[in-house]
């Protein structure tokens, strides 16, 4: 199976960490952060990953190499300006009929394989990670309709759902994306959806993070140092 992960940007909300190294080689336990993502790929069956790089490409490659190192087959695609997170996609001539995209600096215990296997059985063009989230909001809110306040909650909880930064998609999805300019996921599924073509959820129980900003890589750090065995099989103890 294929995958391809994204790893072109500069990662500017985690600095100073990502003032030396691209973000995605940014060390969790003295374990980059892609290096996670490509020893689960492996776990999961995926035996060709595809690295989109950009900023600092040269010390991914020097790190990953060609994947002989990690039980799979790695090569890369370079853009030579930023291209968002879906227009990369484009300057990748070999890509099979279904391939796995995903974010290059999440931490998850996803079920990859299991992506794939939901995509294919809900006939969608394209299957999105889902996150769902409970969040209590630490400020009154107000509801406004008609330039009159209708109601006040003081520090409601809601309950909403997020991209988790991984997809499954259909080749023939990147009909829509335009060559060589910047194209961000948001755009694609606003077409999607106004060209009526079927999008599917893929809910990810378990345990998922952005590291975006320096307190998610706290985090991070927190989480996989103490339960490396829930996001590397090869530290379970059973």
């Amino acid at each position: 199976m294929r995958a391809v992960l994204l790893a072109g940007g500069k990662g500017t909300r985690l600095y100073p960490y990502t003032a030396v190294f691209p973000k995605p080689l940014v060390p969790i336990d003295n374990v980059p952060i892609m290096e996670i993502l490509i020893r689960q790929l492996k776990h999961y069956g995926f035996d060709h990953i595809t690295l989109c790089v950009g900023h600092l490409s040269y010390l991914l490659k020097s790190y990953f190499g060609n994947g002989e190192n990690f039980g799979v087959k790695i090569d890369y695609s370079l853009e030579q300006k930023p291209l968002g997170t879906v227009a990369p996609l484009t300057l990748i001539n070999d890509l099979p009929k279904t391939f796995l995209v995903a974010n290059g600096d999440l931490l998850t215990d996803a079920d990859f394989g299991s992506m794939i296997k939901t995509h294919k059985n809900s006939k969608a063009a394209l299957t999105v990670g889902v996150y769902n989230r409970h969040e209590k909001i630490e400020l009154g809110v107000l509801d406004i309709s008609n330039s009159q306040i209708t109601g006040y909650r003081e520090k409601p909880e809601m309950d909403f759902s997020v991209s988790a930064g991984c997809y499954v998609f259909e080749k023939k999805v990147l009909e829509l994306v335009p060559k060589n300019e910047y194209f961000d996921f948001p755009s694609l599924v606003n077409i999607l959806l106004e060209n009526k073509t079927k999008i599917a959820p893929f809910v990810i129980d378990g345990y998922w993070l952005d590291i975006g900003r320096p307190d998610d890589y706290q985090k991070a750090i927190e989480k996989f140092s103490m339960n490396k065995g829930l996001f590397l099989k090869e530290f379970h103890v059973k």
